[in-house]
């Protein structure tokens, strides 16, 4: 304890002994004695005078939900990134976790003016010709105002809270040095590592603290969509706009979640459905930056004439981007799932590096099928995808996989997703909407086509170093001359490294005249590809790339 009190300030002291009567309140006690440290001494808690005649009837998740709620809105922010991580938590913590609300008494509106006049460095009045000053809504970093520029444009004025950083940096303190100590005395603590998950919710709450990076996020997922039917992103007014206020112009539309008034409205639920799981798969497959907080409060439809309907977005303060690899890792295992190859998923969590190259692929073939198979009991529009994937983290988990926080991210997004599609056509098929747009992205990683776009792109880069490449070669050589080697081998082992020195020099010799054709053909075919056209077809530059392949593969295949 007396490290502890070394580490905390008198603030976070107080802080810590409030989080104590919470936690005593809400009969969290327990989770002390489930400490390694503790456990021996469980019985001691029976001997607590407030446990004597306290009777709880709640489960663990809703006892926590309720200490959360109570502790605040940081507390209450952890408790949502917690609910996300379903690999790491039992299901009925995640989902009482889950139910948290992110909503917090707004603050004067006077200050929020003063805020942003301070921001902007004008008056309020002479920035809008309206300001209201209640609140549109209220949350723990921010709330947002209604407002209308000098121009007539509707507008909504998003605030930093005051004082939130101390805030935060005295909670993120306390949240982190019991982490800490869970780590340290509870084996199954250390499992579950606590304190990466305190920092990567430290780096998620710091950045909302930040709308010009929001405002950056809004931007890039406008431009997109910029060609988008279907799609509204908001325009950030960037004049307008620093880390502390963001003004983006307001939406107005008909909430998602309310069946009945999209009903009288006209709309099409089906189609609803089905273009909203394909705007989150688009922005996953084809653009690899998604909206990550797709939950029924952040979109709205807007039905317009002739039945044209617009989904409208907004919020964007949870983003997220997947590499090739993470986009490779979920359309492959998707697809294989499809076929119930689970040997091909099994390969793919270990290709991918999330699964340690040690691991026996038919050891964790037969967990995934034991995870996998019972789902297909149901027809196949019937399984969640969000499930499916949660699954294989879990089973992937027991294999040591690390789960990076962007995938964890997009699990919780498509169960929001699935959710909110079967709520407006239950009968909704998220496989064949989401698989052409899976199969799309990996036919344009593979094949011919592929290698082409591939090529082009890589090309200049060729272009830019082919002049150096004999000066390289050159002094290669003059280094090897003036090297001095001592060799102390038997005759039989230098007649051997003879004939290999002179097989990798044929080899060697193959590769540069295979790689040499290959990129002949392809300055050929770039530079004037009419030229080359025989009866309509490219004839001596695939001779030419013909041929520089066959060589460099024919040094492969001896390898």
């Amino acid at each position: 304890m007396d490290n502890i009190n070394k580490m905390l300030g008198i603030g976070q002291i107080f802080r810590l002994l409030a989080i104590q009567r919470v936690l005593l309140k809400h009969g969290l006690d327990e989770l002390v004695f489930t400490l390694h440290l503790f456990r021996s001494a469980r019985w001691l808690q029976r001997l607590l005078p407030w446990n004597w005649f306290r009777k709880i009837e709640e489960s663990m998740g809703v006892r926590l939900r309720l200490a959360l709620e109570d502790l605040g809105p940081i507390y209450v922010k952890f408790g949502q990134l917690l609910s996300t991580r379903r690999d790491m938590l039992p299901d009925d913590v995640a989902v009482e976790l889950a139910k948290l609300q992110d909503k917090v008494p707004p603050f004067p509106g006077s200050i929020a003016r003063e805020i942003i006049e301070r921001a902007l460095g004008k008056k309020v009045e002479e920035v809008f010709h309206e300001f209201d000053e209640t609140p549109l809504a209220s949350a723990s970093v921010a709330q947002v105002h209604a407002a209308t520029l000098q121009d007539g444009r509707a507008m909504i004025v998003k605030v930093i809270r005051p004082e939130i950083k101390k805030v935060i940096a005295r909670d993120l303190g306390i949240i982190r040095i019991l982490a800490e100590t869970l780590e340290r005395y509870s084996r199954d603590a250390r499992h579950l590592k606590p304190t990466s998950v305190v920092e990567e919710f430290e780096k998620t709450l710091f950045n909302e603290l930040d709308l010009m990076r929001e405002a950056a996020s809004a931007s890039q997922l406008r431009r997109n969509f910029s060609d988008s039917e279907v799609l509204y992103v908001p325009e950030v007014i960037w004049e307008l706009t620093s880390r502390d206020v963001m003004v983006m112009e307001r939406v107005s539309g008909i909430p998602v979640s309310d069946v009945p008034a999209l009903q009288q409205a006209g709309v099409d639920l089906k189609w609803l459905a089905e273009r909203g799981v394909e705007i989150f798969f688009t922005q996953v497959f084809r653009d690899s930056f998604f909206h990550a907080d797709m939950h029924p409060g952040n979109i709205f439809v807007q039905p317009g004439e002739g039945g044209h309907v617009r989904i409208m977005m907004v919020d964007f303060g949870i983003m997220s981007s997947l590499s090739e690899y993470d986009q490779r890792y979920l359309a492959d295992n998707f697809l294989a799932f499809l076929n119930r190859d689970y040997q091909r998923v099994a390969e793919l969590h270990i290709e991918s590096g999330w699964v340690p190259s040690g691991t026996r692929v038919d050891e964790l073939e037969f967990a995934i099928r034991t995870v996998c198979e019972p789902m297909f009991d149901r027809p196949i529009r019937q399984i969640s995808i969000g499930t499916l994937l949660l699954r294989l983290f879990q089973t992937a988990r027991r294999f040591n996989m690390v789960i990076l926080p962007q995938l964890l991210l997009l699990q919780k997004t498509l169960v929001n997703i699935e959710g909110l599609g079967r709520q407006l056509y239950p009968d909704l098929d998220l496989w064949a909407t989401a698989k052409p747009i899976m199969q799309r992205w990996m036919d344009g990683r593979v094949g011919f086509g592929a290698m082409l776009k591939g090529t082009r792109e890589t090309v200049p880069y060729w272009l830019n170093r082919l002049p150096q490449f004999p000066h390289k070669v050159m002094e290669l050589v003059d280094r090897l001359q003036d090297g001095r080697f001592q060799v102390d081998l038997k005759s039989g082992e230098v007649d051997e490294l003879r004939r290999e020195i002179r097989r990798n020099n044929r080899n060697n010799i193959r590769v540069i005249v295979g790689c040499a054709l290959i990129l002949a053909a392809l300055i050929f075919y770039l530079i004037s590809p009419r030229t080359w056209m025989i009866s309509g077809f490219p004839l001596l530059p695939l001779l030419l790339g013909v041929a520089g392949g066959w060589l460099v593969i024919k040094v492969l295949s001896e390898l």
